[in-house]
């Protein structure tokens, strides 16, 4: 145990050092995030931190394959997917890459990462495993998609990406320890690590922001991290959704009703809940906490009820899910902008 401690602070440590040598990169290259009609912050501000969580995440989970800490095919799943993701969203932070080709290459990702895990995993429902075959690959691959592009839509205000993956992540190693599967806890506890060194330059009022490169890449390997446990315990994928909630639902909410205005998805817009709540709250820090706040006291409990306790998984999820609809509701998800 100590011995992981050392090498998460070593973690933490190199993202911490990453993001400031990304800062002064970007000022020097004037990669400024200005802010326009369509920007969620009033101040120009530095981009592509995320690439820290990136390399630093990367070094942990190469450690961990060499000294046979991790299964192969889980290491080379994260690795190769996040890898071509962040590479992919650090060439359209430079610059612009078609919506077509980063489709292109987010899928080519999910099926790299659904080789290596086996496909997707047997599904729980209603008590009876069920094994979708081909089908569950299709599911899965559209899972990974929507999984990393949503945490790109989420990506922006101040912490909230990073908050929500360090909720996750230590709301998984609480899921872990107490079902006495404690060797699972080091991948997402290493990656908390990777991205609390990049949250001290990130947190409300941010000195730099994630950019896709960082983002897709959480997004993705919350994913691929989320199937791996339901290899293990099918009833895991549930209490994985029921954490991932705030993203889920605002994301899809916000798409849907985009989707049926007709609107062009993949333009930049600020009509997320959580958008319009930092605008009516006055600023990005409490909505980034309530988001804390939600996580631990609202979502981890039904995440562990299910996990542990064998309460329905799709029961579950309604249950988590309902409120935060609410919450889209009334804060105007996917509404015209004014």
């Amino acid at each position: 145990m100590t011995t992981w401690f050392f090498y998460s602070m070593v973690i933490l440590f190199i993202s911490l050092a990453l993001t400031w040598g990304l800062r002064r990169y970007a000022l020097s290259r004037s990669l400024i995030d200005i802010p326009n009609a369509r920007s969620s912050h009033s101040v120009p501000t530095p981009r592509g931190g995320g690439v820290a969580i990136v390399v630093s995440f990367l070094l942990a989970l190469l450690w961990m394959l060499t000294s046979g800490s991790i299964e192969t095919e889980w290491g080379w799943a994260l690795i190769g997917a996040g890898t071509g993701v962040a590479v992919l969203g650090f060439l359209d932070d430079h610059g612009h890459i078609a919506a077509r080709w980063r489709l292109l290459g987010h899928f080519s990702a999910a099926v790299w990462a659904l080789f290596w895990l086996g496909g997707f995993p047997p599904i729980e429902l209603f008590g009876t495993e069920y094994s979708l075959g081909w089908f569950g690959h299709l599911i899965g691959a559209f899972y990974l998609v929507w999984m990393l592009n949503l945490y790109n839509f989420m990506d922006g205000i101040d912490g909230i990406a990073s908050v929500e993956a360090i909720c996750v992540c230590l709301g998984a190693c609480l899921l872990f320890s107490l079902s006495g599967n404690v060797n699972l806890i080091w991948v997402p506890l290493l990656l908390v690590a990777a991205v609390a060194g990049f949250l001290v330059w990130n947190f409300p009022p941010a000195k730099i922001f994630m950019g896709d490169a960082g983002s897709g890449f959480l997004g993705i390997a919350l994913g691929i991290l989320s199937l791996q446990a339901a290899w293990i315990a099918p009833q895991w994928l549930w209490s994985w959704l029921i954490l991932l909630g705030v993203f889920v639902v605002d994301a899809t909410w916000t798409l849907l009703r985009r989707l049926l205005r007709g609107d062009k998805v993949y333009e930049a817009h600020r009509s997320h809940a959580y958008q319009y709540a930092s605008r009516q709250m006055g600023g990005h820090l409490p909505v980034t906490l309530v988001v804390v706040v939600i996580n631990i006291f609202w979502l981890l409990p039904i995440a562990l009820w299910v996990g542990l306790y064998g309460f329905d998984g799709i029961v579950g999820v309604i249950v988590a899910y309902l409120p935060l609809v609410l919450l889209a509701v009334k804060f105007k998800a996917g509404e015209m902008e004014r």
